[in-house]
């Protein structure tokens, strides 16, 4: 749900659609910033044949604005090839696959990875490097975790890079949220009420594919430091993911499938977590995936009055009584989500890049990270934490929810006091997924085929 299916045009393309966005100081490399970009939602670990795979023929970008004008300073670009060995079989592998180079593997993937600095030429990193195979099941796939260690390149400039199939990192009561927007742990005060209940993690199970890339803080700085003071501009950089695919299609009959031509076009882009999910209409998602960040000033509207913030006093009578009765536009929600929060709303704190509105991941590469992290982030006093950039084990829909219901109002509005209810929002789920890594690239190793066991369907 992070950004899983949150347009109409680019759910028919999964292929291309960007589920989630991650930007944070590397917890055991802190002089390092990781990027990850996931896309393909909702992976069935048994989808074969024909596995899941990046698309040859989409342009996969992560950006860095470093300048305050929420225009890419820096871009890494990834470009993705596919290759048959053996052209009559109709199997993925032919034979265990003992390693990321082995002939048993009939379909491997290889990609090349592009620096793009702005004013400057692009300048490929790395070419034909081996993405690693799906997790098909302990036969085809013994000992995945193999895979993960050889699929994680060093490039040049002191970086690494992998790209693959991981476990998705990101929970979310997805059945229950879409249910006219019910939280289990609070559904006996729903409008349609029920008795409380856990919260059931909709994406537990369910892979995505990752580009992830590790650089010097240096390589995304705009004076290419590393900043020591978190006060300071300079700190602060915005990151955003996207994915382009040219303008022109044409079926070729002979082969079978598409061909695609003429300049690049952007189908899907994502920042911050939820925020075309949850926040654009959707007669707007599908512009506001073709939008640069930089013009993200149309859109400001629906944060300054989001239409959940009207509807949880709707759905929850009684509960948010201090809520329904704001009527100020959310100046909270405007610095957290586009333009980051300035000096002196945090003590000791900052991710602002400036006036410019734009959505975008803010991280304040000045800000070590924490050695006992609070998956709440910054609301819950750790400032390494979302909206600072984003980790992996931040709790975003438990975060957002609370923003919206008001919790994060004083911190602009001294004369606000919130509903008891806002500081403790959430969902229900917590992190049942496969676990993480504890190093590089961080996303745990995706559940297996074989090894998958699909739950019943409810009435």
């Amino acid at each position: 749900m992070s950004s899983h299916r949150e347009a109409p045009e680019v759910s028919k393309d999964p292929v291309a659609d960007n589920t989630d966005v991650y930007a944070f100081v590397s917890p055991d490399r802190p002089d390092s910033v990781t990027l990850i970009a996931n896309f393909i939602p909702f992976q069935n670990p048994q989808g074969g044949p024909n596995f899941y795979e990046f698309g040859d023929d989409v342009l996969y970008e992560i950006h860095v604005s470093n300048r305050g004008d929420a225009r890419p300073d820096v871009t890494y670009q990834f470009r993705f090839t596919t290759k048959i060995r053996n052209q009559n079989t109709f199997l993925y592998n032919v034979g265990p696959i003992g390693s990321i180079t082995d002939p048993n593997w009939n379909r491997p993937q290889y990609y090349s990875v592009t620096r793009v600095a702005r004013g400057d030429r692009p300048r490929m990193l790395a070419s034909n490097l081996t993405c690693p195979p799906v997790n098909i099941g302990p036969r085809s796939t013994p000992n995945y975790a193999r895979f993960t260690d050889q699929a994680v390149h060093p490039i040049q400039g002191g970086r690494k890079v992998f790209a693959g199939q991981r476990s998705d990192g990101f929970h979310v009561d997805l059945g229950s949220i879409f249910d006219l927007g019910t939280l289990r742990p609070f559904q006996m005060a729903h409008l349609i009420p029920s008795a409380t209940a856990a919260g059931v993690n909709g994406t537990q199970g369910l892979n995505v594919h990752s580009i992830a890339i590790q650089v010097p803080i240096r390589d995304l700085t705009r004076y290419r430091d590393k900043p020591r003071d978190p006060m300071e501009p300079r700190s602060v950089i915005g990151v955003w993911a996207t994915a382009s695919r040219q303008r022109s299609r044409v079926w070729d009959s002979e082969k079978g499938r598409y061909s695609w031509q003429g300049p690049w076009s952007q189908v899907s882009r994502l920042g911050n977590p939820l925020f075309n999910e949850v926040i654009t209409p959707m007669a707007k998602k599908d512009t506001w995936n073709a939008k640069t960040p930089s013009g993200d000033k149309e859109f400001a509207r629906y944060v300054a009055k989001p239409e959940l913030a009207g509807l949880l006093p709707v759905l929850y009578p009684g509960v948010f009584p201090k809520l329904a009765k704001y009527t100020k536009d959310r100046a909270d929600l405007l610095a957290i989500l586009l333009t980051g929060i300035p000096k002196g709303v945090v003590p000791g704190f900052q991710n602002y890049t400036g006036p410019t509105q734009a959505d975008m991941l803010r991280l304040n590469v000045a800000i070590p990270p924490t050695k006992n992290p609070n998956p709440i982030g910054l609301v819950a006093g750790d400032p390494a934490g979302f909206p600072n950039g984003r980790r992996i084990i931040d709790d975003v829909v438990a975060i957002e929810l609370r923003a919206v219901a008001g919790a994060t109002i004083p911190l602009v509005d001294p004369t606000y006091t919130p509903d008891a209810a806002s500081g403790g929002l959430n969902d229900g789920t917590t992190n049942t997924n496969l676990p993480y890594l504890d190093s590089f690239p961080y996303l745990g190793n995706p559940a297996g085929g074989y090894q998958t066991k699909p739950g019943q369907p409810a009435a």
